[in-house]
């Protein structure tokens, strides 16, 4: 690994996405026309990987997909984007993980996953990674895997001192011994609340929320709004507004994955929480402005591109 390219490690999952474009999402029983159908490599772990690896970090991928034809999709692509796959495991026991994602006019989305062999991926597997987690200056995690497996990664990830940044979709409620292994936790409004044991439209204060979770062990936590851009609550229970950058959507789907992604390679790179967001702001814009996951990742250099244009 050269100086210039932080290795960075993800402990997640892999899914091959299905994506057809409607003009509304449909209603029990509706058969609607769509267009526009695609069918590629998803899974918010899988992503995750690929867009750092497009933003210069040393990627490496902890995963379990199957012995199946969606499988070598996966191989397939981690050899094109240069993602390790030192620890990616195959099993026969599961298929690999599939998602149906249905997008409207608006560019908003309705997911439903299958995650598959993703669901195999045990702690044991992590502790076997364990020597690529301690080479790494930022350990990810997301929950389309076990709550265990995603807990053990942030917990080895601490150990050696990499910074762990938990991405907690889709959200459910943890136990809160985990809380205290995570440096960044990324949350939107609605995973913060049902991360905080509340129904997701809750309206609680979000930033009463975020400080509670601090109080449980997060060290920061970094809520994602859409076009309101983010609220960061730091260390010292600071918060801090950033603005979203204003683009035309045309597909949400992957902008999650491309700011927690760029939101990683900066912390790794040494920026400041603050400086780390606001470049991630941009990468999850840009992934805003088209269709799909792994084609709307942007490259570093785009991401350059954008906030030279836009200042």
């Amino acid at each position: 690994m050269g100086l210039d390219k932080p290795e960075i490690c993800v402990v997640g999952s892999f899914a091959v996405g299905m994506t057809i474009r409607a003009q509304h999402f449909p209603v029990a029983g509706e058969t609607l026309r769509g267009t526009d159908f695609d069918m590629g490599p998803g899974g918010k772990g899988s992503n995750q990987a690929v867009a750092t690896a497009r933003l210069g970090a040393a990627s490496h991928l902890v995963a379990k997909i199957g012995k199946d034809l969606f499988a070598e999709i996966a191989v397939d692509l981690y050899r094109r984007e240069g993602v390790g796959t030192e620890f990616l495991y195959r099993t026969t026991e599961r298929a690999t993980g599939v998602g149906f994602i249905t997008l409207n006019a608006a560019g908003e989305n309705h997911i439903v996953l299958d995650m598959g062999a993703n669901e195999l991926l045990a702690p044991a597997d992590v502790d076997q990674a364990e020597s690529l987690l301690a080479t790494s200056r930022v350990v990810m995690t997301v929950l389309e895997i076990r709550q265990d497996s995603a807990a053990r990664a942030m917990e080895l990830g601490r150990r050696h001192g990499a910074i762990t940044v938990m991405n907690p979709a889709p959200a459910e409620k943890l136990d809160p011994a985990v809380f205290s292994f995570v440096d960044v936790l990324t949350p939107n409004e609605s995973e913060l609340r049902i991360l905080s044991g509340l129904p997701p439209d809750d309206p609680a204060d979000t930033v009463q929320l975020a400080q509670a979770l601090r109080r449980q062990g997060v060290k920061n936590i970094v809520i994602t709004r859409g076009s309101r851009g983010a609220l960061v609550v730091d260390s010292s229970g600071r918060v801090e507004t950033i603005d979203s950058i204003p683009v035309e959507v045309v597909d949400t789907t992957g902008a999650g994955d491309a700011f927690n992604s760029a939101l990683a390679v900066s912390l790794a790179e040494g920026k400041s929480l603050g400086d780390a967001v606001r470049f991630a702001m941009y990468a999850g814009a840009m992934a805003c402005t088209r269709l799909g996951v792994i084609p709307s990742l942007p490259y570093r250099a785009e991401i350059d591109q954008f906030i030279a244009r836009t200042g």
